[in-house]
């Protein structure tokens, strides 16, 4: 009989052990890799801290960029589970969903069904400390760009807000590449460089988005309308290549929760789920 229950009770004790894993005890640890516009820094940050919170086998690892930098670093075949892009052409280029008119080159990196409108952004007219060119609109932004009489920073054209800015000059019928020419503006990599330059006065204003603005204690003069530039949309997704889709899509889900819209909307984003 001894013997008998000896030979039974590691049995048991296996048991209770895989038991215990799948009924909610101490989980695999997992890494995320989430690509994510720079705008998203402060907040993705914080969201991702509560969610260790709540899920402690999970590490996050961020890469915050411009969406451009992130969607090349993708299709060059950088690990990574997540993308989120501060616009939908950055998204579109590897979605095989997508027009081939944008994703031009065929990728398919989008897991199907996991693509979704997170969030929207404003883009807006900010200046630096004492806005000593007393800029006050983007009419008056406009006027001061065609007189030649301010130093504009904006996004570099494969950056959504430098995107969404060629939009506002093609509704003001102004050539950029005239302005450049003409001295009046500079540019960034990336939306956190540009609202450095604002944050530091080495220029008059700066076009970036609001939460930038917010992030980065600026005064926001002006927010352009959607006739101006359109929505601000940021859409996300996991991406096929992901190690760990499963928990990809968890923490999405959790980044668009009640949880995860009180954190975005308390800089200024405007949840969509």
């Amino acid at each position: 009989m001894k013997r008998a229950l000896a030979l039974i009770l590691p049995l048991v004790l296996s048991l209770a052990a895989c038991g215990g894993n799948s009924g909610g005890g101490s989980a695999e640890d997992v890494e995320l890799i989430v690509f994510a516009a720079a705008s998203m820094q402060e907040t993705l940050t914080e969201i991702g801290e509560n969610y260790r919170a709540e899920h402690p086998n999970v590490t996050l690892t961020f890469n915050f960029d411009s969406s451009g930098t992130l969607k090349t670093q993708i299709q060059e075949g950088a690990d990574c589970d997540i993308f989120v892009s501060a616009g939908q052409k950055q998204m579109d280029q590897l979605d095989s969903a997508a027009s081939s008119e944008v994703n031009t080159e065929g990728l398919d990196l989008v897991a199907r069904g996991t693509r979704f409108d997170l969030l929207e952004n404003k883009i807006a007219l900010a200046v630096p400390e004492g806005n000593p060119k007393g800029i006050h609109s983007y009419d008056g932004l406009k006027a001061a760009l065609e007189a030649g009489d301010v130093l504009l920073a904006v996004g570099n054209s494969d950056v959504p807000v430098g995107q969404y800015t060629q939009l506002i000059f093609a509704f003001w019928g102004l050539d950029e590449e005239t302005l450049a020419a003409s001295g009046v503006l500079t540019y960034g990599s990336n939306v956190k460089e540009v609202a450095t330059q604002v944050s530091e006065g080495t220029v008059d204003c700066g076009i970036i988005y609001g939460t930038d603005a917010f992030s980065a204690g600026l005064t926001v003069v002006d927010t352009a309308t959607a006739e101006m530039c359109g929505q601000v949309i940021y859409p996300a997704a996991v991406l096929k290549i992901s190690r760990h889709p499963d928990e990809a899509q968890d923490f999405l889900d959790y980044v668009r929760s009640d949880a995860g819209g009180a954190v975005l909307e308390s800089v200024g984003f405007t949840p969509l789920q």
